[in-house]
């Protein structure tokens, strides 16, 4: 049984591993951020602005803001864990959404209709950074869980389009591609953060 040090340095470099094929598209990706809509846009949309930066760049920002390090870890815990939860659920029998509460439809209207993201509302704890983080950790974590949504991607769609749910915390049950837009949706939104950060 391996001790969990053997366990993350195998996590570590399944991630090298996932970073360095999602990497190699960066450069084919250019100018597609406004595309279709997939998540193989994430490259370019976060990382794009970082490429040639220093380390020193990517772990620095306000204080008590998040640095652009910070910005792509939190965008990679919540990739990874919501494909996390499709891949578990792959072979479920067919699921019902269940009914949106009140502030679950508002939340809803503010990101996927006016693409916005109130004011005030702190990220999910799971997805929150640790204070200290590294570029070495945060990229390539964020390219692995791009990798895992295009896996998703190849194996789901179209066949679970419709009947399989996984729930988002402000939004309630949402499907495979209403997750997708999210996670576009969520990285434009950050990305215009570092960008701010690396004037």
């Amino acid at each position: 049984m391996k001790s969990s040090d053997e366990e993350e340095e195998d996590q570590r470099d399944r991630n090298r591993v996932a970073a360095q094929q999602v990497h190699s598209q960066i450069p084919r990706m250019s100018g597609r951020m406004e595309g279709s809509g997939r998540l193989e846009e994430l490259p370019t949309l976060v990382l794009g602005p970082l490429r040639g930066r220093t380390d020193r760049d990517w772990e620095r920002g306000p204080e008590g803001k998040w640095t652009p390090a910070q910005i792509v870890e939190h965008l990679a815990l919540g990739l990874t864990s919501s494909a996390a939860k499709f891949a578990e659920r792959r072979n479920h029998a067919p699921m019902a959404r269940r009914p949106r509460t009140p502030a679950e439809k508002i939340a809803k209207l503010f990101v996927f209709g006016f693409r916005l993201f109130p004011p005030g509302r702190k990220a999910p704890e799971r997805t929150v950074p640790p204070p200290q983080m590294p570029r070495v950790v945060a990229e390539p974590h964020f390219l692995a869980g791009v990798a895992a949504w295009n896996r998703l991607e190849r194996e789901l769609l179209p066949r679970r389009r419709a009947d399989l749910f996984v729930k988002h915390p402000r939004m309630g049950d949402l499907t495979l591609e209403e997750w997708m837009r999210f996670h576009l949706i969520h990285a434009r939104h950050h990305a215009r953060q570092i960008r701010r950060r690396i004037r």
